[in-house]
C-alpha cells in the first residue's frame, strides 16, 4: 500500500523541485569543464517554521533527497517576537534533526525598525539568515513552503496596493541569487499539506500570528478569502493562483521587451558634478508602448539610485507625464535622493547632492 495522497502529493512536488536542483547543477558543471571525481554530496536546506507547510516540506526533503544523491538540512528562525521564541525553534531544530536532516541549525535574529512595517522588517532579518546559513554551509539550493494559498493571498495584497503585474504575480518557484530559493509548494494547497502532517504524525506548531489580525495577511487570510469564497463560490484561490501565473508570463515578456527598448533610448554620457546620471531620448520613449516605457523608466531610476523598494507607481507615473504631457513642468522628487527632469528632447534622471539645473523646455 503507498503513502497517504497528501505524502505522496507533497513527496512529488519536491522530487520534481530536486530533479531542477540536480539538472541545473549538470548544467553548471558541464560549462565549467569540471572533469573532477564528485566528492561530497550537494546539500539542500529546508527552512522550517514548525508550521504544517515548512514539517511538510521538511519530511518530504528527508524522503526524497538520499534518493537522489543529495544531502538534506534544515534551518529555523527565532525572530524574538514572542515569549518562549528561543525555546520553540529549539524545538523545531530537534524535529528537523530525528526526521533525519544534517546539518541543522536555529538562528535568532534581530528585527530591526523600518517604514515598511514589521512584516517586511521580519522578512529581510529571515532572508538574511537563510543567504548566510546557505553560504556558510556551500548549500545549492533553500525549499520554502509557500504553499497555493499564500500565492492567493499575495496576489490579493498586490491588488490592493493598486500594483502592477509585475507584483500580481506572486511569488516565483526559484528566486534568490544563483536561483538558492525553491518554492515546490506553490501548486499545492494548505490543506494538503496539513494532512500530510497528520498522516505521519508530524508535530505542528501553529503560529498565533498568523490569526493575528493586526497583520495584514492575517486579514486577507481569515476575513477577505473567505468573504471573496463566500460571494462567489468556492476556487477563489485556485483563480488568483492562476492569474499569478499568467501575469508573471506577461510581466516577464514585458521586462524582457524593456530591456530591449532601454538600448534605443538611452543616451550614454558619463554624469557631472558627481552625479549619477541616466539620459533617455524623450521622443523615442514616447513612441513606446506605455507598460514598457514606464519599466524603462524604473529601471533608469533605479540605476540612477533610487531604491527599488520605494518607487511605486505614483512616482512612475509623475515621471511618465515628463514624457507624455510636457508642459514645461518642475524636475520630479523621487526617493534616494534622485530627481527626474525633462531639458530639451531628453529626459535626464539623476542622483546627488546638489540642486540640479533647472528644466528647460
Amino acid at each position: 500500500m503507498g503513502p497517504h495522497p497528501a505524502v505522496a502529493a507533497i513527496r512529488l512536488a519536491v522530487r520534481r523541485a530536486l530533479h531542477d536542483v540536480l539538472s541545473e547543477q549538470a548544467v553548471v558543471s558541464d560549462e565549467a569543464g569540471d572533469t573532477r571525481s564528485p566528492g561530497e554530496p550537494p546539500l539542500v536546506l529546508v527552512a522550517c517554521s514548525g508550521g504544517a507547510d515548512s514539517m511538510a516540506l521538511a519530511s518530504a526533503l528527508a524522503f526524497e533527497a538520499p534518493r537522489l544523491g543529495l544531502r538534506a538540512g534544515g534551518v529555523t528562525i527565532d525572530h524574538g517576537l514572542q515569549p518562549g521564541s528561543a525555546d520553540r525553534a529549539q524545538e523545531v531544530a530537534e524535529r528537523l534533526t530525528s526526521l533525519g536532516l544534517r546539518p541543522v541549525e536555529s538562528i535568532a535574529v534581530t528585527i530591526g525598525r523600518t517604514n515598511t512595517g514589521p512584516e517586511a522588517a521580519a522578512r529581510t532579518a529571515r532572508y538574511a539568515a537563510l543567504d548566510d546559513m546557505a553560504d556558510r554551509s556551500g548549500a545549492k539550493a533553500v525549499l520554502l513552503g509557500h504553499t497555493r494559498d499564500d500565492q492567493a493571498e499575495t496576489v490579493l495584497l498586490g491588488l490592493a496596493r493598486g500594483s502592477g503585474t509585475r507584483s500580481l504575480s506572486g511569488m516565483a518557484e526559484v528566486t534568490g541569487p544563483a536561483a538558492r530559493y525553491r518554492r515546490p509548494f506553490l501548486a499545492i494547497d494548505r490543506q494538503t499539506t496539513r494532512k500530510a502532517c497528520l498522516a505521519q504524525s508530524l508535530p505542528v506548531w501553529d503560529d498565533p500570528h498568523n490569526d493575528d489580525p493586526a497583520y495584514t495577511r492575517s486579514r486577507v487570510r481569515h476575513e477577505a478569502l473567505p468573504i471573496l469564497e463566500k460571494a462567489l463560490g468556492k476556487g477563489v484561490v485556485e483563480a488568483l493562483a492562476r492569474t499569478a501565473r499568467l501575469s508573471r508570463d506577461d510581466a516577464d515578456a514585458l521586462d524582457a521587451w524593456a530591456l530591449e527598448a532601454e538600448r534605443s533610448v538611452r543616451i550614454d554620457q558619463p554624469g557631472t558634478d558627481g552625479w549619477d546620471e541616466v539620459e533617455l531620448d524623450a521622443a523615442r520613449l514616447y513612441a513606446l508602448p506605455s507598460a514598457v516605457r514606464r519599466r524603462v523608466l524604473r529601471r533608469a531610476a533605479v540605476a540612477a539610485g533610487a531604491p527599488s523598494g520605494s518607487l511605486f507607481a505614483r512616482h512612475l507615473e509623475e515621471v511618465d507625464r515628463l514624457i507624455t504631457a510636457w508642459r514645461g513642468q518642475r524636475a520630479i522628487n523621487l526617493p534616494g535622493r534622485v530627481e527626474a527632469a525633462r531639458q530639451g528632447g531628453r529626459l535626464v534622471i539623476r542622483h546627488g547632492s546638489q540642486t540640479p539645473p533647472t528644466p528647460t523646455g
